[in-house]
């Protein structure tokens, strides 16, 4: 049985962008073993999602404490051992590197002009130029088919929204606003979220992640409570319209089937908007490539359509 390691540890919706692509490897190699190294926290996403085995690893952890994690570093390593093929979607030195350590002998990558990092070529042997103006679930479709010949699929991702307890029944059929986002210069300034948010009054809920509470409650709307991954794929999926940057919750949505509303500045939406629905951004990438240019009335009129 040959296996296949996937690599793509992060993030959130670098990671949903990249499922497409190994179902359809799976389809495609039905006698194949797959595995998936990932960070912790979406271990969960691509097993469910994807339904493959997850190598967690927490590596900027693990790279302050090496001694502490000791035991899972070697967990770690010994999963990915002895695999035949590497296929790395993420095109950096980390992720082409555990590639390198996992003696695959075949190790599939992007070509160095379509990566950040382009040092990453040195760890692969295997490198696959892209059409670069495409979307990047369509740059890892193209990876994939250099490995095997793909079919076109679609994703299950009705298995993974989830509120156990009901806790969240009450907050479906909202306008979703998300102000967070990874990076400070992809967020839309909060004031604007507030006028938005006024606008809808009782229906607007603020759903935040890891140390953005604070931000979530500057917008002066419902704040969401605190949630896990599925639980905030169940409010994703439950929404009546989703706003937000360049971000993993937004591409949750899009990938839940929800309407989305997506607000690009200095990331080009053609490559990175919500797949599927590229029609719906406000975008300023062909301006300033500011969030700041992205006026409230715009946002205002997208979201009027979706409603």
């Amino acid at each position: 049985m040959k296996r296949v390691l996937i690599l793509r540890l992060s993030a959130l919706g670098d990671v949903i962008h990249t499922i497409p692509a190994v179902v359809a490897l799976k389809q495609a190699m039905p006698d194949a073993d797959f595995s998936w190294v990932v960070e912790s926290p979406y271990a969960e996403l691509v097993g469910i999602v994807a339904g493959v085995r997850a190598v967690p690893v927490r590596l900027k952890r693990w790279s302050r404490k090496p001694f502490a994690f000791r035991a899972d570093m070697r967990g770690a390593a010994r999963a990915i051992r002895g695999c035949d093929v590497s296929v790395d979607f993420q095109g950096l030195m980390k992720s082409a590197g555990i590639g390198w350590l996992s003696r695959a002998p075949e190790r599939y990558g992007f070509a160095p002009e379509a990566i950040r990092e382009r040092g990453a070529v040195a760890f692969t042997n295997r490198r696959i130029p892209v059409d670069q103006s495409r979307h990047v679930i369509e740059w890892n479709l193209q990876l994939a088919e250099a490995v095997a010949p793909i079919r076109p699929v679609d994703v299950d991702w009705t298995a993974f929204p989830d509120d156990p307890s009901g806790r969240l029944a009450r907050l479906g059929d909202r306008v979703v606003l998300l102000p967070g986002a990874g990076k400070p210069h992809k967020q839309w300034p909060a004031d604007r979220f507030r006028d938005l948010a006024a606008r809808h009054r009782d229906r607007a809920l603020v759903v935040w992640g890891p140390g953005e509470r604070g931000l979530a409650e500057e917008i002066g709307a419902e704040v969401a409570p605190e949630t896990n991954l599925r639980e905030l794929a169940w409010l994703l999926r439950h929404a009546s319209v989703v706003v937000g940057a360049d971000t993993g919750p937004l591409h949750l949505a899009a990938a839940l089937g929800t309407r989305v509303v997506g607000l690009y500045g200095p990331t080009d939406p053609r490559r990175n908007g919500p797949y599927g629905q590229l029609d719906r951004v406000v975008s300023d990438y062909g301006g300033k490539r500011s969030m700041a240019s992205i006026g409230v009335d715009a946002v205002a009129r997208r979201v009027a359509e979706l409603k």
